[in-house]
């Protein structure tokens, strides 16, 4: 997990754990703060994502036609490894998104 999926990972279980703030205002401007963010790191895992996977089918393609030879078979290990990790990070964040968002309507229909 990245230093910055990490943080935000952080944020989001913090938010989620603390006990409703009185003044809703101000909390429901953080939870969209942090959905925001959220959602724009999400996007920045999926391009990663998918520019991993295109570097990835170059290589394979190169050691396909004997272009590549041991350092590609090291980059594609490198690639599936950070592809794997993309996806993982990616698939914890939209889940805690989902309960952020959930959470964030929970707290405006209170108010």
């Amino acid at each position: 997990m990245t230093v910055e999926s990490s943080s935000l990972v952080e944020e989001i279980s913090a938010l989620l754990e603390a006990p409703t703030a009185r003044e809703r205002g101000p909390y429901l401007d953080l939870l969209e703060h942090t959905l925001t963010a959220g959602y724009a790191h999400a996007l920045a895992l999926e391009a990663e994502r998918w520019r991993l996977e295109r570097r990835f089918g170059e290589v394979a393609l190169g050691l396909a036609y004997g272009e590549e030879g041991a350092a590609g078979t090291d980059e594609l290990v490198s690639l599936a490894r950070r592809m794997a990790d993309a996806a993982g990070d990616l698939s914890l964040l939209r889940g805690l998104l989902v309960t952020l968002r959930d959470h964030a309507s929970a707290v405006r229909a209170a108010a």
